[in-house]
């Protein structure tokens, strides 16, 4: 997908670049129609005055203010209460980041211990 993200030139759209970023899902995959309407949501977002470069403060207006900002929107659209930057990273951000934590903890034991991972056929990946 492409990735928003918001610094001290405004706003900008990637396709890559991003590959080793973790990636935080807030919409059910069985809603793929809520899916586009925050691609066009978002794209609206970004134009706004809010986020010009000028506008960039590196403590109080940046990525994060420019994310959840985002995602505020969206609740407010559908009647729910906004989050707090403290609701949002304890709800969103560090489960996630402990996750990853875990995962690569495990992976860099792993590979310090002379075990080679492979994937799994992708039949018994099914069962």
């Amino acid at each position: 997908g492409v990735v928003y993200n918001y610094d001290q030139e405004g706003v900008h759209r990637a396709g890559s670049g991003w590959e080793q970023s973790i990636s935080i899902p807030l919409v059910q995959p069985d809603m793929p129609e809520l899916l586009q309407q925050w691609d066009d949501l978002l794209e609206e977002f970004s134009l706004e005055e809010a986020w010009l470069p000028h506008r960039y403060e590196e403590q109080q207006h940046n990525c994060y203010t420019f994310a959840l900002a985002f995602i505020n929107r969206v609740r407010q659209g559908r009647g729910r209460e906004p989050l707090s930057k403290a609701q949002f990273t304890e709800r969103f951000l560090i489960p996630r980041t402990r996750e990853a934590s875990r995962y690569l903890t495990l992976h860099q034991e792993l590979a310090h211990r002379d075990f080679y991972i492979v994937p799994l056929p992708e039949q018994e990946q099914e069962q």
